[in-house]
């Protein structure tokens, strides 16, 4: 494919990248310098309400959106738009049920509370699931715009991943959180310049938007309205809703990377404004993207790119669609690419900022202070911090390289968050929610959550996605259509591709197991009820035979730690408390 990536894409792509930099550079060398730990992973505790809100969207709507959610309307249509209503119902639990409990403790690391709750091995275990799914995480949020590159300009995908995560890792590095924030503003303006980029090129190439309508409809890509019952439907109301609460508030409710962002801002009022207003920052992005998806159909209807053979993976399909009709229009498709790449120094750089937080609070100060007896004063804790940030940097872009082999980028994505954020949630909940819950059982819990979780995502072959229908008659090159399309299908294995054209290729019918066809947005929910149902149940069989105790939630003998539980219970076990007192008084005045 010829590229259209002509001298004004490049200087505006490399003028975004070094802007990034430079506001690296700036809070470096402004302010307090991040010379102290707190302004380096907390910002102070400064920040206003806006920019965290923008920085909670970016973190994890980054190039998996622009990309997956866009290609995952083109093949499947709009039934994934149900997930918004998920969103909406979660927000409320994030915000005023975990989030006050994280805000009273003003700790670095979210899993100081499981510590405080259970145990230190609990936190531990935890932390390790986090830092492994974050790594996991990375590699698919590098890999994605790195597609796009290679599309748009011929670029390979290894220079591309190197170039964003060697920026990325600078400016991370260097700036700390409060750099993170707002270059993730700065980088959210230019997500939704890319793709409204789509939309309105789409409509003038259409004649405007009811002709996309038209052929959506005409394909089939308008659902709303599937209530499947079987949990081997890709998507349903009662996955996206359910699957989507699990997963969003593993995100927004009990995440290292989103619980830090509001923990910088002044007071839990303001960190509570800040969730409410993702809200509809990120359902404008969602059904936004979507609507990329059905424009690029328009543009496509005849001839699908895959089928012709000019695309590995229709994961290129928003970059291909920039390089055929944004040519005309001078740095226009180098502002597209820049959203995309935008997106993802977004993402990596909270994840690069969230892990070196974790490893500095829940593995470096524990290992200083039991070889040397003392604890590790804030003052020499900002070098660790920095040094751990430039290796996870590191290592993300060498996850990157290793991506491709996932799938498609909006379900990888979707299934790491599910292996391990359903069991990390349900840890979680079962500390909050409950005052039975002890470390053992929790423990035990997990465990056989993430063994669940990782054999339905990654323990078996998963049938191919059937996707809707693609035409090839309009394809200039249709003597070559089908062999491409076939070479495509053994080059990418995750990859669906239905040929619509004469020449059928016949598949033969596989079998696969019941369990591996299981919708990935049900991993999480599997994860989540598994750790909660063992969890609970192992933790009163083990009080009951006296294998495990629950003192950590007790200040005393009698008077329970109500911090450490979410409001409505922290009142009902305050009121508890105060009875608790007042028969002690009555037996001590006897």
């Amino acid at each position: 494919m010829e590229s259209t990536f002509d001298d004004w894409d490049f200087a505006v792509l490399i003028t975004i990248l070094v802007i990034s930099a430079m506001i690296g550079l700036y809070y470096r060398y402004t302010g307090g310098k991040q010379k102290t730990i707190k302004e380096y992973l907390m910002a102070d505790q400064s920040m206003t309400t806006l920019p965290v809100a923008v920085s909670l969207m970016a973190s994890f709507m980054s190039s998996i959106s622009l990309l997956g959610v866009s290609s995952e309307s083109y093949q499947f249509g709009t039934m994934f738009c149900v997930i918004n209503l998920s969103y909406i119902i979660s927000t409320p639990i994030a915000a005023y049920l975990f989030l006050p409990v994280f805000y009273r403790m003003r700790s670095m690391s979210v899993y100081e509370y499981l510590e405080r709750r259970f145990g230190h091995s609990t936190r531990l275990a935890a932390s390790i699931s986090y830092s492994v799914q974050m790594i996991l995480y990375m590699g698919i949020v590098l890999y994605a715009p790195a597609l796009a590159l290679e599309a748009v300009t011929g670029i390979s995908k290894a220079t591309a991943i190197l170039v964003i995560g060697i920026i990325c890792t600078f400016y991370s590095t260097i700036g700390g959180l409060k750099a993170v924030l707002i270059t993730d503003v700065f980088q959210s303006l230019l997500m939704f310049c890319g793709i409204y980029s789509v939309i309105v090129v789409a409509a003038i190439k259409a004649g405007g938007l009811s002709p996309i309508w038209q052929v959506a409809v005409e394909r089939n890509r308008f659902e709303f309205a599937d209530f499947s019952l079987d949990p081997t439907v890709r998507h349903t109301w009662w996955s996206l809703l359910i699957g989507g609460m699990v997963t969003y508030l593993s995100l927004y409710g009990v995440n290292q990377v989103q619980v830090q962002r509001l923990l910088s801002v002044r007071d839990l009022e303001s960190a509570q404004a800040a969730l409410w207003w993702v809200l509809p920052i990120l359902c404008i992005l969602s059904f936004s993207t979507l609507f990329t998806g059905l424009a690029i159909l328009y543009y496509y209807r005849n001839c699908d790119p895959l089928l012709e053979g000019r695309i590995q993976s229709r994961d290129q399909l928003m970059p291909l669609f920039a390089v055929d009709t944004m040519g005309e229009y001078p740095g226009l498709c180098g502002l597209f690419v820049s959203g995309i790449f935008s997106a993802s120094l977004s993402t990596v750089s909270s994840a690069v900022s969230s892990l070196s937080t974790v490893t500095l609070e829940d593995y470096i100060k524990p290992l200083y202070k039991h070889f040397k007896n003392k604890p590790l004063l804030d003052a020499n804790s900002t070098l660790p911090s920095k040094i751990m940030a430039c290796i996870y940097g590191l290592v993300c872009i060498g996850m990157a390289f290793t991506a491709d082999s996932m799938g498609g980028v909006l379900q990888a994505s979707l299934t790491i968050f599910g292996i391990v954020g359903g069991p990390l949630l349900a840890l979680f909940t079962l500390g909050l929610c409950t005052t039975r819950a002890n470390q053992r059982g929790v423990l035990l819990g997990l465990l056989l959550g993430l063994i669940f979780s990782f054999q339905m995502g990654f323990g078996g072959p998963k049938p191919p996605e059937k996707t809707l229908d693609f035409k090839d008659d309009g394809c200039s090159n249709k003597n070559g259509t089908l062999v491409a399309a076939a070479l495509t299908q053994m080059l990418n294995y995750n990859t669906t591709v239905i040929l619509e054209s004469s020449s059928r290729i016949e598949q033969t019918a596989v079998e696969y197991n019941w369990f591996y066809r299981l919708s990935y947005l049900w991993l999480s929910v599997i994860g989540f009820l598994i750790t909660t149902i063992v969890g609970y149940a192992s933790s009163f069989l083990l009080e009951k035979f006296k294998l495990a105790d629950n003192k950590q939630i007790y200040l005393d003998n009698k008077q329970i730690d109500v911090e450490l539980f979410i409001p409505p219970l922290a009142r009902r076990l305050r009121e508890q408390n105060e009875s608790n007192a007042e028969e002690l008084t009555k037996l001590e005045s006897i």
